[in-house]
């Protein structure tokens, strides 16, 4: 498959997708801080007619709940970040994944798909994580572990907490590539296959 991750510096998820042979590259308007296939540019004016697959992780800085307590002082900010959410959305993909902690594109647009945490995946952390998919299956835990530990939120001030807090978690990042290529969907524990996601994205 030929996968897109878009707002995306790390390389985290792009390189789980790279390990099992798929053609993938991250978009940011920064530089990958891993070797890459990466493009530097604003994700939107790039063309996707020969993507299979967009993972998006467009910034939360003015749409989760942890920022609640000044959301009324960054209303043009707030509708800006929603409106690029919905450009994502409507990117002309077949398959596409949004990722966002809790906020208000679940009430300003609609409500998640599926909320998963590290925990599922192999971390003993909490930090929920909203999917909105069009296409795609919801992700079937991987690893449940113990610990519940709330890394992100007891996080210090520093010049790049913005960019630890953003980091996508590699267990979430392996399930990703593994069960958004394969075919049929995974399978949940009680033996049920994953649901698809909505056809569209609205």
């Amino acid at each position: 498959m030929r996968v897109a991750v878009l707002c995306e510096f790390s390389g985290t998820v792009r390189d789980a997708f790279l390990r099992r042979g798929h053609d993938a590259f991250s978009v940011d308007l920064l530089p990958s801080e891993s070797p890459g296939p990466h493009i530097v540019a604003d994700c939107l004016t790039l063309d996707y007619s020969d993507v299979d697959l967009v993972i998006a992780f467009p910034p939360c800085t003015h749409l989760a709940v942890s920022g609640a307590r000044w959301f009324a002082e960054k209303r043009a900010e707030q509708a800006e970040a929603l409106d690029f959410v919905r450009a994502l959305m409507a990117l002309p993909v077949e398959r596409i994944a949004i990722e966002n902690p809790v906020g208000v594109i679940s009430s300003r647009i609609r409500r998640p798909d599926q909320i998963v945490q590290p925990w599922q995946f192999g971390h003993g952390e909490t930090k929920a994580t909203c999917l909105w998919l069009k296409n795609l299956w919801p992700l079937v835990p991987t690893n449940i572990v113990e610990g519940r530990e709330q890394r992100i939120w007891k996080m210090g001030p520093s010049p790049d907490r913005w960019k630890q807090r953003s980091l996508t978690y590699p267990g979430i990042a392996e399930a990703m590539a593994s069960q958004w290529t394969a075919w049929p969907p995974p399978r949940h524990r009680d033996g049920k296959r994953a649901g698809r996601g909505r056809p569209q994205a609205s």
